[in-house]
């Protein structure tokens, strides 16, 4: 598991506005690598954060840069319940994760905002 940026963007439930949002970060060759749409925000792990916070603003979004946990699992039952008993024990909540394990990989990524990620690192280091 390590720590990485990530876009927090506030989105309004319209026709549209993700894909217009998606669009904005294209044309100008940011990739997004994980994406996550929750009642009224975006959140997207994408291939330039800090760049992509700046065109975001720039065309009238409230966008910011976050501090979240990626990590990579074992695509197999369990695996994802070991990663949450393992932050609860350690008396982390887990504010928000969103992630993809498809069939046939052997690994999948979780992107994951915690309450404290330095004490989450730990946790999942023991």
């Amino acid at each position: 598991m390590r720590k990485v940026k990530s876009v927090f963007v506030r989105v309004e439930s319209r026709l549209g506005v993700m894909g217009r949002l998606c669009q904005e970060l294209a044309k100008h060759e940011i990739n997004i690598e994980a994406i996550g749409a929750f009642g009224g925000t975006a959140r997207l792990h994408v291939s330039d954060s800090k760049k992509a916070v700046e065109l975001l603003r720039a065309a009238g979004y409230q966008a910011e840069e976050r501090d979240v946990l990626v990590a990579e699992l074992d695509n197999k039952p369990g695996e994802l319940a070991k990663l949450g008993l393992t932050m609860g024990e350690a008396g982390l909540n887990i504010e928000y994760c969103y992630g993809t394990m498809n069939p046939g990989q052997s690994k999948g990524t979780v992107i994951l905002e915690v309450s404290d990620l330095d004490r989450a690192l730990a946790a999942v280091r023991k």
